[in-house]
C-alpha cells in the first residue's frame, strides 16, 4: 500500500486550493487513522480517549502541516505529535488503564471454543500488564513497532535513538516478555 500524496499546505488561499488540500488530507487522514489509532489505544487502552487523542493528532497535523520539512518524514512525524500528546495526556491525567472488552473481542478472533477465547482473553490481558510492567521507553518503542506498525528507523526518529539501539530494545523487550509469561505459565 503507498502512502497517500499529501496535503500541499502553500495551497491554503485560494478557494480551489484548499479544496485540494482538504481532500488530499481526507486521504492522509484514511491511510494512517488505523496505525494511529491502534498506537494510542494501545497506550491508553480507553476507546472513547483514544478516539479524542486521534482527533487531536490529526487536527495538530493538519493546522502544522507547513512546518514539515518533508514528505517522507510525515509518518514519523505524525506519530511523533501521537506520542507527545499521549505523554502529555499521562503527565496530566497519571495513568487510566481501562480495557474495552468489546476491543479485544475485534482485535482476538473468536475461536472455536468459549474455554479459548476465555483463555486468549487472558492471554491478551496478561501481555498487555506485563508490557505495563516495562520500563515506559520500552513501552513505547513496543508499540510504535507492533501497535503503530512502524520501521525501526522511523522509531529510532521518534525516540531519538539509533537503529541498532532500537533493535536491540525491541529484542530484549521480546525477550523479557517472553521470560516473564513462560514464569506466569509455571506458577
Amino acid at each position: 500500500m503507498t502512502a497517500p500524496r499529501l496535503f500541499n499546505p502553500s495551497s491554503r488561499d485560494d478557494s480551489a486550493g484548499s479544496g485540494r488540500r482538504m481532500e488530499d488530507f481526507g486521504e492522509t487522514y484514511r491511510h494512517y487513522f488505523p496505525r494511529v489509532f491502534a498506537y494510542v489505544y494501545g497506550r491508553v487502552h480507553n476507546v472513547h480517549l483514544t478516539e479524542d487523542l486521534v482527533a487531536d493528532v490529526f487536527e495538530r497535523a493538519f493546522v502544522k502541516a507547513d512546518s514539515l520539512r518533508s514528505e517522507g518524514a510525515f509518518a514519523t512525524w505524525l506519530f511523533t505529535i501521537a506520542r507527545n500528546l499521549v505523554i502529555g495526556h499521562a503527565r496530566k491525567y497519571a495513568r487510566e488503564t481501562v480495557v474495552d472488552h468489546d476491543i479485544l473481542k475485534e482485535i482476538a478472533p473468536a475461536v472455536g471454543s468459549v474455554e479459548s477465547e476465555i483463555m486468549m482473553h487472558e492471554d491478551l490481558r496478561t501481555v498487555a500488564r506485563m508490557v505495563r510492567e516495562l520500563p515506559q521507553r520500552e513501552q513505547d518503542i513496543i508499540a510504535l513497532k507492533f501497535d503503530a506498525e512502524l520501521a525501526n528507523g522511523q522509531i529510532a526518529e521518534i525516540m531519538d535513538l539509533s537503529e541498532p539501539n532500537i533493535r536491540v530494545i525491541i529484542f530484549r523487550s521480546l525477550r523479557k516478555l517472553r521470560q516473564m509469561m513462560a514464569a506466569e505459565r509455571s506458577h
